[in-house]
């Protein structure tokens, strides 16, 4: 089978240069090259990986220059509202970080832009985020202008016009000193759904994530900075099917390894729940034949290439995804709004 990338992932950490290096051989290559520099560490639960990309890195991995963090709690329940929280205030610390390496001195007028469609749950982070910021631009209004702006625009098949023609005459109209975009992405992996955030100076993509690709929103593109925060609500069909099967293969594997440990002895009911990735997959070659051998990246490609043709092409949410985005929007409205009030003071 020829190897296609059929990845669509909006996340650095995704990328298919970034998974490539995963493997124990090559774990620190990636941190090698000379264009990239990579910077992790664990803050409670939270795993946050900074990237920075130089013009050199740009070419290496296929991302904009600039700077990337990714920060993601694993295990993360859509009740743990408490976590949720925590996660989106180290966001706009992190937020802060890069404007002010951006912008020096005090910060002037802020734009706030959430991109999505409202009326879909999965794509409307942007949307409902900016329904709870646009409470405070009273606080900044004076003399028939604003110190805070916010605007969703939609998306083009609701209006028509490219989003980034709308962001871009309120830029030059109403010439913020920063523009932050809220918006939901496409991620990789299914694990990473409502778990992870990113952030990044390099502007956005609106809808590249899916497929989908519009004009860009970016300093280049606008003339001021751009921060893009992202939430990971969607992934391709293929993928959830491809983690599914390598989630049920490591779970027979598992299972036949216990058969012969003396603890299964004991057991009167289902085998303890443990960690089935490691589980020797060997033993399901008389099963499933050579098919379980196959790497993921090989089964998403086939059932890539399988429902595409069938036109079975698909991105798939979480079932609980109204009550993420919901959280999310909440979470992430307060962390900003008190930025907003703490660089305004």
């Amino acid at each position: 089978m020829d190897k296609i990338n059929y990845y669509r992932t909006d996340l650095i950490d995704e990328s298919d240069e970034f998974v490539k290096h995963q493997s124990d051989r090559e774990e620190n290559k990636l941190k090698k090259m000379s264009g990239i520099k990579v910077e992790e560490q664990v803050i409670g639960r939270i795993k946050s990986t900074t990237v920075k990309v130089t013009a050199e890195g740009q070419e290496e991995i296929g991302k904009a220059k600039g700077t990337y963090v990714t920060l993601t709690i694993p295990t993360l329940a859509v009740h743990e509202t408490d976590e949720l929280q925590k996660l989106c205030k180290l966001v706009v610390e992190k937020m802060d970080a890069l404007i002010k390496e951006k912008v020096q001195g005090k910060v002037g007028k802020l734009l706030f832009v959430g991109l999505g469609n409202p009326d879909i749950t999965p794509d409307a982070v942007g949307p409902i985020t900016m329904d709870s910021v646009k409470e405070i631009i009273p606080d900044y209004y004076e003399a028939d202008d604003s110190g805070v702006m916010v605007y969703a625009p939609g998306v083009t098949i609701q209006t028509g016009l490219e989003t980034a023609s709308f962001v871009k005459a309120i830029v030059d109209e109403g010439k913020p000193d920063v523009l932050i975009v809220v918006d939901a992405l496409a991620a990789r992996s299914s694990s990473r759904l409502c778990r992870t955030i990113q952030l990044t100076d390099t502007g956005i993509h609106p809808g590249s994530g899916v497929g989908n690709s519009r004009k860009e929103l970016s300093e280049q593109s606008l003339g001021i900075p751009v921060i893009a925060i992202g939430v990971p609500t969607v992934v391709d069909g293929p993928v959830l099917v491809a983690d599914a099967i390598d989630t049920m293969f490591g779970y027979i594997a598992a299972k036949i390894e216990e058969e012969g440990m003396p603890s299964s002895k004991l057991a009167t009911g289902r085998f303890p729940q443990r960690s089935t990735k490691d589980a020797d997959r060997t033993s399901l070659a008389p099963i499933f034949g050579d098919w379980s051998s196959w790497t993921h990246d090989e089964r998403i490609q086939l059932f890539e290439e399988v429902l595409t043709s069938q036109e079975l092409s698909t991105f798939i949410s979480p079932k609980e995804i109204d009550s993420w985005v919901a959280q999310y929007a909440s979470a992430l409205s307060s962390s900003l709004m008190d930025w907003v009030h703490k660089v305004k003071a």
